[in-house]
Parts: structure tokens; sequence; C-alpha cells
């Protein structure tokens, strides 16, 4: 196993029993081994700082496989559970909801008393809820075993989604009505990294959903079988998030059509526009040329007769007046002029 270069591993434990409740950091793994077996439940959540060493000392204690701790460790796992017949192994990753192409690792080892969680950064993660009730112990929560613990962390990290799902989608709704009502030219790369955004949610909510379904589906004597049915309102909510997704997927592919064609709507409105312009100005222009031959009276009476006409130039100027008034009352009768901006 390579070894992470990061700050010292703290080990943050939460034991309870229907009486009992601890809450404390420990330096050492050492000191966890103490407290191992004193109570039901055994909550140890590790929160980044994970070398290969300390890994090694969890695993001695708990007796977890090297393949377990070398997962644990490899910060690119995708979702799934893995059974190793004395606990399991399952590794579920969360969204940093500031920037949606970067997530987490979060590996949990299930066993038959104790649950150990393996946070891959340092901070603020989404199970800060979960810690407040069992403070509280409201509820069943601290009567239950370690699958129920186990439960509860699966399902917090998935209804994490749902708010940064809500978020992208209002993304979405601005960046639709701005395009219909005026797109400009960072539309395209705005709804590139939305599409982006889109597919690395779904690239990790997949696996997920399909590793929640493996703990639904495969019995094991670590899960209960009322845990089992929590477990399957989670897959639920899994599914849910997956049809958002595809949902939101689509939508992104259809921005760009709506941009490509509410751009060439506005082209084709420009462009009739210069085109009813030229066809009222071309009359008037042929008329000007005419006139501006100046061929000589002298030599023939039909050579610009008015020229030496008092009334030349306004009738000249009257007649492009008409011809551009009748123009643009004939393309007004046909329609064309209808949403052109004039």
């Amino acid at each position: 196993m390579t070894t992470a270069k990061m700050e010292e591993a703290k080990i943050h434990v939460i034991a309870y029993s229907s009486d009992h409740f601890l809450e404390t950091t420990l330096d050492s793994v050492a000191e966890l081994a103490e407290v191992k077996d004193k109570y039901s439940v055994l909550w140890a959540d590790v929160d980044g700082g994970l070398t290969a060493p300390f890994l090694e000392q969890m695993g001695a204690i708990f007796q977890f496989h090297e393949l377990a701790l070398e997962d644990a460790l490899n910060f690119k796992q995708r979702a799934k559970t893995e059974d190793y017949e004395d606990y399991l192994f399952i590794v579920s990753r969360m969204i940093n909801p500031h920037h949606l192409l970067d997530s987490e690792q979060l590996c949990i080892f299930l066993g038959p008393n104790y649950v150990i969680t393996f946070q891959e950064k340092t901070g603020g993660d989404c199970l800060s809820g979960l810690r407040e009730r069992l403070r509280k112990g409201a509820g069943r929560i601290r009567k239950l075993g370690a699958d129920y613990l186990a439960y509860l962390i699966v399902d917090a990290v998935v209804d994490s989604y749902f708010p940064i799902l809500e978020e992208l989608g209002e993304q979405i709704e601005t960046l639709e009505d701005e395009i219909l009502e005026k797109p400009d030219s960072t539309a395209p790369s705005r709804i590139h990294n939305l599409k982006r955004e889109i597919i690395a949610i779904r690239r990790t909510i997949w696996p997920l959903r399909d590793s929640i379904y493996s703990l639904c589906r495969d019995s094991h004597p670590l899960i209960s079988d009322n845990t089992r049915v929590y477990l399957r309102d989670c897959y639920d909510h899994a599914l849910r998030l997956m049809d958002i997704v595809e949902t939101y997927r689509e939508i992104g592919h259809d921005l760009m059509d709506i941009y490509l064609s509410t751009v060439n709507n506005r082209m084709n409105e420009i462009m009739k526009v210069l085109t009813i312009i030229t066809t009222l100005f071309i009359p008037p222009t042929f008329i000007a040329g005419i006139y501006g031959m100046n061929f000589n009276t002298a030599v023939s009476p039909w050579n610009m007769p008015e020229l030496h006409w008092f009334y030349g130039y306004p009738f000249a100027l009257a007649l492009m007046v008409t011809i551009a008034a009748l123009l643009t009352y004939y393309l007004f009768r046909r329609g064309w002029l209808k949403n052109s901006g004039l």
C-alpha cells in the first residue's frame, strides 16, 4: 500500500448502549482497542489523515482483510459492497456541494457491534445530523444495533444528494430562461459545464444505487430483517436520485438544441429585417441611379427631360417615397413585417 501524505489521523468515537453514551476523540489506535467491547455499538470515524501504517493497526484490532484496507486507502474507488463474512465493507462517495465535479470517498466497515468509517478528507461532512441524533438519543436509535447505524450513515449520504440536485435543478431552470429570453456567447460553455456536473453525479450515484441494492438483496447475519426494510427505503431514495439525474441529463442535451434554435431564430429575424430594409431601398436607388446618368437633353428629347422640368426633383423624391410606401403596404399585407422588429 502507498502512504498518503496527510496530517495525522484523529479517531472520533461515539459509543453507546441503551443507557450509556460516550463521545470522545482518540489520538491512537491503542486507545480504541480499550473501548472496543465496552458498549453495544461503537462508531469510530477517522476523518482524513489516512496512512498505510495507521490502517494496518486498525486492521490488526478488527481483523480487516488487507485488500479492504488497500481499497480504503485508494481514494478512487467506486461505490460497492463486499462481504468478508465477519464484516461488511461498504464504499460510498459524498459529493462536494460547492464543487460537483469533486467527490469524497467514505468507507464503512460493519461488524457485529461496531461501525468503522474512513473519510478521505478532513472538514465537514453530511453526518453531523446523525451525530446530533445520537447525542440526543431521540427515538430508538440507541436501542438498535450496529447494522441500523450503518444504514443511517448510508441513508445520510444518499439524502445529501437531494439538496444538491435541487440547487442544480434551479440552475438549469435559470439557464433555460436566459437562453430563451436573451442567449449570449457564454451559454455554450455554461451548458457544457452543467452537463459535466450532471455526468459526474450520475457516475457517483449509479454504483451507489447498486451497492445499496446488494445490501437489500443478499442476506447477511450482520443485517437484521428489520434493518433490511429500512435499506429498501434507502434504495428507493437512490432510485429517485437516478430518475432526477437522468431527467437533468436529458434536459442538458436539450439545452444546447434550444440555444442553437434560439440563436438561429434571432439570426433569421435579423436577416428578415435587413432584407426588408434592402427591398425598400432598391427602388429609390434604382431611380436615383437613372437620374444620375445625366444624358444630354440637347441630343434627344428623350434624354432626361425632367432635368429641365421645374418640378423634376420633387417628382423624383415623391416617386421614391410612393414606391417605398407601396412596398411597405404590400409586405404588411403579406404578413412579412410581423415579428420582424420593424
